[in-house]
């Protein structure tokens, strides 16, 4: 495989990997900070889980709807042009929360639905504007690196700086809102915004489109259902699809509950060791994508399938709801096996044709986003309707379950042929 210095020299990759890397800490911090908010002002689980559900969901609008957008304009006008509308959305996101924490007129403190349907509104127009942006940004890595082992490389270096920003995010989250108050954890979100936009108008050159899209509105449509049929139709791309989809379960399960969990260790420390919980299967993935990072994609990919199998399997022993440390490690374990994303999502991006990149990217990720909120919600539910560690396990079990029915029918040949095609064609 290629080395991380060769991925480094490629042009703009470095300023962008930055940027990204800011940008994902302002991120998972404003996550944490308005969840934690939201718990205190409701003591519920399901609430705190419903907040990072809301900021999931529409992501899904974002992503099936507006992902089209990356094949139809050049990725770096439409990477600034979603950053800059997100910036404005948090700063409405700041006046909220301060006017709600100051007890103002206009969100009474005897008015707490009416102030978390007012978070939960701009939380959900926030998450829709990022969704042509991530079309976009994975359009962009690929067209960075030609060299597909070499962009396997990037994409693997890319995903484990990205899981340990959101332990940074996560895991400090609790003590910056604790220094500088949930005002000024939102203003670092977006100053992060603001910072991307810059950098991407400076350093991504523009490039012109690809195929040629269908004209009108009805051609946007059109585009669209061309694309999700491409991807249901191609037997490779739908099982790895499959795979991702039963695996959010398990995944989304413990950053859902970690507050609640937290709470019921040590009611006094629920953010911080909220924070550290939820940091912990994010620190596990970095872990695991460091190993499964270093192999050649002809021993990734034949790996997939059992890695996703292991993983659950440390958070059904949180069903004896151990104590903070021991569950943190099972959550890290569950991370470490979680790298199988790795050469999944790398194989996925160059089975694809360059031409409907866009709106194939869009509706997989839509799809996977739209089971991660739901599985949020699902979690807090479980967490009030049992306790926090019964909605972990039930969560994994389900999975697991979930997964060993798409083992079964596991497209090994194919997977090897799209392998081989993708990296050595």
């Amino acid at each position: 495989m290629p080395s991380y210095a060769e991925v480094f020299r490629t042009r703009g990759y470095l300023a962008i990997f930055l940027a990204a890397a800011l940008s994902t800490w302002g991120d998972y911090l404003a996550r944490l900070t308005v969840a934690a908010f939201v718990f205190e002002q409701t003591g519920s689980a399901f609430a705190a889980a419903a907040t990072f559900a809301v900021s999931l969901l529409p992501t899904f609008f974002g992503r099936s709807l507006l992902a089209p957008i990356a094949d139809r304009i050049p990725y770096k006008h439409v990477l600034i042009a979603s950053h800059l509308p997100r910036a404005a959305l948090v700063g409405a996101l700041i006046l909220v929360v301060g006017a709600r924490s100051s007890g103002v007129a206009s969100l009474p403190t005897d008015a707490t639905p009416v102030a978390l349907w007012v978070l939960f509104t701009l939380l959900f127009l926030v998450e829709l504007a990022g969704g042509p942006a991530i079309a976009s940004s994975q359009i962009l890595m690929t067209d960075l690196f030609s060299d597909r082992r070499l962009y396997a490389r990037a994409l693997g270096l890319s995903t484990m700086s990205d899981q340990i920003n959101q332990a940074i995010g996560l895991g400090l989250g609790g003590v910056v809102v604790a220094w500088v108050g949930t005002g000024g954890a939102l203003w670092f979100d977006l100053s992060t915004f603001l910072v991307s936009a810059a950098v991407i108008a400076v350093v991504v050159r523009v490039q012109a489109i690809r195929g040629t899209p269908s004209a009108g509105v009805f051609g946007f449509f059109r585009d669209i259902g061309e694309g999700a049929a491409y991807l249901f139709r191609h037997p490779v791309l739908v099982s790895l699809l499959a795979l991702s989809l039963c695996s959010v379960w398990a995944m989304a399960a413990p950053e859902a509950v970690a507050i609640a969990y937290a709470a019921a260790k040590d009611p006094s420390g629920s953010a911080r060791l909220g924070g550290l919980l939820m940091a912990a299967p994010i620190l596990g993935a970095a872990a695991g994508l460091a190993i499964v990072g270093r192999w050649q994609p002809e021993r990734q990919n034949p790996r997939i399938i059992v890695m996703a199998l292991l993983m659950p399997l440390p958070l059904v022993v949180t069903v004896i709801a151990p104590p903070v440390l021991i569950a943190w490690l099972l959550w890290f374990g569950c991370g470490a096996l979680q790298a199988f994303m790795l050469p999944l999502q790398s194989t996925f991006s160059l089975v694809i044709p360059v031409q409907m990149r866009g709106r194939v990217f869009g509706l997989a990720g839509a799809l996977s986003v739209a089971a991660t909120g739901v599985a949020f919600l699902v979690a807090g539910w479980l967490a009030e309707l049992t306790s926090p560690a019964w909605a972990v396990a039930l969560c994994a079990f389900g999975s697991l379950l979930a997964i060993v029915v798409v083992a079964v029918r596991w497209p090994r040949a194919a997977l090897r042929a799209a392998v081989d095609t993708a990296y050595n064609s």
